[in-house]
């Protein structure tokens, strides 16, 4: 638990103390959840008054989107992988859909999307919030390079947006579910590249040419 208190102030020092709020804030709505998790609690918690916390966050809802932001920031490499025009369909989708799961299947990203779910139906704006910071950000980068893909002849004309959403639910389909409902996964690493290969092949198939 972080103890240290924090106060006002702008620089590296305020950058500190905006940190360790927002690390705070983390742990506090992944053990209690979002609605049973209170400004004052996690004021308490850092070990400064609410006033100086709101003087960082004006709202929960803004200190939630803070949270988010920083957990992607981190471990949404998804969100930042080279899209190269040049490189081969099939090695692409491999790479990429690699790069797509160690981001799903990462403890800080499942436990956002397990709290997520969790609120969703009293919280839904919790759901938008993080579903345009994480998700549709991923796949309108997808969207772009498989729109540049039809364009040059490698893909079927079809909506990229479709052609996005489909790829990133087949390398879903098999190990995320049940990492996301924190079930046992024997042998994790040989799962996921067969769920990889499984999703390569049944996208190229609807949707590659040649």
């Amino acid at each position: 638990m972080i103890t240290r208190a924090f106060q006002d102030g702008d620089g590296a020092h305020g950058a500190k103390r905006r940190r360790q709020i927002i690390i705070a804030a983390t742990e506090a709505f992944f053990a209690n959840g979002y609605g049973s998790t209170t400004m004052t609690s996690i004021a308490s918690k850092v070990g400064g008054s609410k006033t100086t916390l709101w003087s960082y966050f004006p709202s929960k809802e803004a200190l939630f989107a803070a949270v988010i932001d920083d957990i992607i920031e981190t471990r949404g490499e998804a969100l930042s992988v080279d899209l190269p025009d040049d490189e081969e369909l099939r090695p692409f989708l491999a790479r990429f859909g690699a790069v797509l799961m160690a981001t799903l299947l990462s403890e800080p990203i499942l436990n956002l999307h397990r709290l997520v779910i969790g609120e969703a139906r009293r919280f839904p704006h919790l759901a938008e919030l993080f579903y345009e910071r994480g998700p549709r950000r991923g796949k309108a980068r997808l969207a772009d390079y498989f729109a540049r893909a039809m364009h040059q002849g490698r893909l079927r004309q079809g909506d990229p947006a479709v052609a996005a959403q489909q790829f990133a639910a087949l390398c879903q389909a098999g190990t995320y579910q049940f990492a996301i409902m924190n079930l046992p996964i024997p042998d994790r690493e040989a799962q996921v590249a067969a769920d990889i290969e499984y999703a390569v092949e049944a996208f190229t198939r609807g949707w590659a040419l040649g």
